[in-house]
């Protein structure tokens, strides 16, 4: 399979963010890349370079607004006397529509939902190219690839059309199936990481194009916390085509693959000609994270059930932290995905 992804995604080093209101180190972190790329090449991918794709993919799914504050935020909040050594909100509205601040310290509040997407010197270019690797898993399989990885930090879920969160800027699972959306007149985005994929839920909600499933920790009492409810199942044309399923904490491998097969059914009633899965590693049971159990034979046999469904799929990259096992998981997932997809008759 191949995988795709560029150097210049290491250079957003976040620092800090805040965890029920305690400052702690940033999880996610450029090692992160290393043990990832190990896993890829363990599986048997082959790491390319993407190409610079330019604004438009991007722009595809997301504001020109946002993406303006993204590429010169840091820039303008130096300006400002005192202000922290990364951009980080310290004021949230409680309504969005209608006016638009002026000031950085506004916007910042505007376009970024938390204090875990802290935005450097270097976080423009490096989520620039992390989407650039989505743009190229996608392409690749326009032109005839069965499947192919994108190794995407920072990662993307989180972000929705126009604000950032939980780790993630521009939307690279949204990136893809849009590019996708060239050839494929249906998409469905599967989501399997520890957290539900709010950013690419608003993203697609109102849109019976794109189907968007995501399987996830109840958000009852985990992050998001406000989106990855069950009755959350889209609106207006998209009413029908979003489809949660929260699963309680700490559950493990037999529980997350039944989950699966109800998330499969759905899948198979939209009859999508591409896919793409949103994947988390985070759902491990040593996660730094401790949502969900999935051992790290059960990702192979996760990795096994999805590429049975054997439709064109582009992998892309979300969660998983810092533990032993990050590589061996995505081995494992990657080599379970590999040995039984086979394109569907």
């Amino acid at each position: 399979m191949k995988a795709f992804y560029a150097a210049e995604q290491k250079r957003h080093a976040p620092k800090a963010f805040l965890s029920s209101g305690a400052p702690q180190p940033n999880p996610e972190q450029p090692e992160r890349v290393e043990r990832l790329k190990s896993g890829a090449i363990a599986a048997g991918c082959s790491i390319e370079r993407p190409r610079n794709h330019g604004l438009g993919p991007v722009a595809a799914v997301h504001t020109p607004e946002y993406l303006d504050f993204l590429e010169h935020i840091f820039e303008r909040w130096q300006r400002i006397e005192g202000a922290s050594a990364e951009v980080i909100p310290n004021i949230h509205p409680i309504a969005r529509g209608g006016s638009y601040p002026a000031s950085a310290v506004g916007q910042a509040g505007y376009h970024m939902a938390d204090t875990a997407c802290p935005i450097s010197a270097e976080t423009w270019d490096s989520a620039l190219w992390s989407a650039w690797s989505a743009v190229e898993a996608a392409e690749a399989v326009l032109s005839g690839e069965l499947a192919a990885y994108a190794l995407c930090r920072p990662p993307g879920h989180h972000a929705f059309a126009d604000v950032a969160g939980g780790f993630c800027f521009i939307n690279n699972s949204a990136v893809a199936a849009q590019v996708l959306r060239r050839d494929a007149a249906r998409v469905a985005i599967l989501d399997v990481d520890l957290h539900h994929g709010n950013g690419t839920q608003g993203i697609f909600y109102a849109r019976p194009d794109v189907l968007t499933v995501s399987i996830h920790a109840d958000p009852v009492r985990f992050y998001p916390f406000f989106w990855g409810h069950a009755d959350e199942r889209g609106e207006g044309p998209g009413l029908g085509y979003n489809f949660n399923l929260p699963l309680p904490r700490k559950s493990g491998d037999e529980a997350f693959l039944d989950t699966l097969n109800t998330a499969f059914r759905r899948i198979r009633g939209f009859a999508p000609d591409a896919l793409v899965v949103a994947l988390g590693l985070d759902a491990f049971e040593g996660d730094p994270f401790g949502g969900l159990s999935v051992s790290t034979p059960g990702f192979a046999r996760i990795g096994e059930a999805i590429g049975k469904l054997g439709l064109p799929t582009v992998i892309v990259q979300e969660g998983g932290y810092l533990c032993d096992a990050l590589g061996a998981n995505l081995t494992a997932f990657l080599t379970g995905f590999g040995d039984s997809h086979r394109p569907a008759r």
